[in-house]
């Protein structure tokens, strides 16, 4: 070591200050000012709707060494992907990279599989735990009124389809009408939706052969004693509803699979169009969706409300239908208060609108099924948390979070979200951004326009490309795009 101090030999200034880091040291100061926080700038906005106590390393096995795609990255990084425009893997690897280019750090391979690898040991119940504590948290609102102040959870199903790999085809084979090669495995899910706030509850996940009863009554436990059951006609069972009463839940749903019951034949008129009527219990078959001793134990008949609505709106499919509740009292829970009600069991279209065309959710990306199950929960999840945040921000803007838009609050968290990833932001600035981007989501509210018709069609024609009729290996394609056809050679 060269002597800087000629006055006194052998006095080295450099003793006198911290001992000199070596290059190994240096690397690993920035690789681990890399793990923390190239993916946790979507945890700045969301960490404190996810228990810590969940994304701490395990004790032992999988998850339990701290390294770059560590369980708490990992599930950040998985996050931030499902919210992200594109969805793709990809997109997390070149965020990683564009953040260390930026911090002068040799740049991470291009390669997902380390990412991917540390995804599939993400625990499957650890995430279940995580979307029950982000329903939990939205269900800790403010009463806002609504039927007595009674919580009403709406619930109905939805498609989703996936990679065709032969693992998925066997637990969500595609339809029968297409021929092997030529489609993609579907599923089917139930699930159950607050409809003040539009958290999402709980969900059950079936194939195409899955009716939408079965899987729901798998979810009757999400019910508390007090809560209002709203569902299209589709749930409208005998045996549900008689269940759910037995819970102290009551039921709202429309009339199907019966004849409307005559002012003549009811027990009481309660007023115009509003009827107490009495259901017997439906004769037992083997064709039914539950056992024989399931259907002996439901009561002999039960006691309902018809009340039948009129659509006032022109341009509406249907002008009249029956609603069919065990509401009975008339004076607490008025005709016209339950079908607008009803009028608001849209809104659950509008949920799975914004999970599966908005954020993406209609075409899953993962290539098993146990990955599928997890990308499913991680977009609930990320979906919860959105909500969650619409919330804030309509209560600081003193908005009803109803007219707060779900998509121009996705684009403003995808736009905040790398202005968030600064490694010395302090807590002031972290504030402030947060604050600005709660203005940006409620900056403007959707226009309400009740009573607008909005047919159910597209007005945008499709390309005139033929349908894939054959496995890819075997079809031909005709070059004649106006006589499109596929044929065999």
């Amino acid at each position: 070591m060269k002597n800087t101090t000629p006055m006194f030999p052998g006095f080295h200034l450099q003793t006198l200050r911290r001992k000199p880091r070596s290059a190994q040291q240096k690397l690993a100061e920035k690789m681990a000012l890399l793990r923390q926080k190239s993916f946790k700038q979507i945890g700045e906005v969301f960490e404190k709707f996810i228990p810590r106590s969940l994304l701490k390393p395990e004790q032992a096995g999988a998850m339990s060494r701290r390294r770059l795609f560590s369980k708490e990255n990992t599930f950040w990084a998985f996050l931030s992907q499902v919210l992200d425009a594109d969805g793709g893997s990809k997109e997390v690897i070149r965020k990683l990279q564009s953040y260390a280019s930026i911090k002068g750090i040799k740049v991470p391979s291009s390669s997902t599989a380390s990412y991917c690898t540390a995804r599939t040991k993400l625990d499957e119940q650890m995430l279940s735990s995580i979307l029950e504590h982000t329903a939990d948290r939205l269900e800790e609102m403010p009463e806002t009124g609504l039927l007595n102040n009674r919580r009403v959870i709406v619930v109905d199903g939805t498609g989703i389809s996936m990679p065709d790999t032969p693992a998925n085809q066997e637990i969500w084979p595609q339809i029968s009408s297409q021929k092997p090669g030529c489609g993609f495995p579907t599923a089917r899910i139930c699930a159950c939706f607050s409809l003040e706030s539009g958290a999402l509850l709980s969900y059950e996940i079936g194939n195409k052969k899955s009716h939408e009863l079965p899987l729901f009554r798998k979810q009757w436990k999400t019910f508390k004693q007090g809560d209002i059951f709203l569902a299209d006609k589709g749930f409208c069972s005998y045996f549900d509803i008689a269940n759910l009463e037995k819970q102290g839940v009551d039921s709202v749903v429309t009339l199907a699979r019966r004849t409307p019951v005559k002012a003549a034949s009811s027990h009481q008129k309660l007023g115009p169009d509003d009827l107490l009527i009495t259901w017997k219990r439906p004769v037992y078959s083997a064709t039914r969706s539950y056992s024989k001793d399931a259907w002996a134990k439901l009561p002999g008949e039960v006691s309902l409300r018809q009340i039948k609505v009129t659509v006032p709106c022109a341009g509406f499919r249907t002008q009249q239908f029956y609603i069919v509740t065990t509401l009975l009292d008339a004076e607490q829970y008025p005709a016209e208060e339950l079908a607008d009600l009803y009028f608001k069991r849209w809104d659950v279209e509008l949920f799975f609108r914004d999970i599966k065309t908005t954020m993406g959710m209609d075409i899953l990306r993962c290539q098993s099924p146990k990955m599928i199950r997890k990308e499913v929960l991680m977009y609930f999840i990320a979906y919860n948390c959105i909500r969650r945040l619409m919330y804030e921000a309509a209560e600081e803007a003193n908005l009803d979070v109803r007219i707060v838009s779900f998509k121009g609050s996705l684009q403003a968290l995808r736009n905040w979200e790398p202005h968030l990833n600064q490694a010395n932001i302090s807590k002031s600035e972290r504030f402030r951004l947060i604050s600005t981007l709660y203005e940006a989501m409620t900056d403007t509210p959707i226009r309400q326009r009740p009573g607008r018709s909005e047919p159910r069609c597209r007005k945008r024609r499709p390309n005139n490309y033929q349908l894939m009729t054959s496995p890819r290996h075997e079809m031909r394609e005709i070059p004649h795009r106006n006589r499109y056809r596929a044929t065999i050679p």
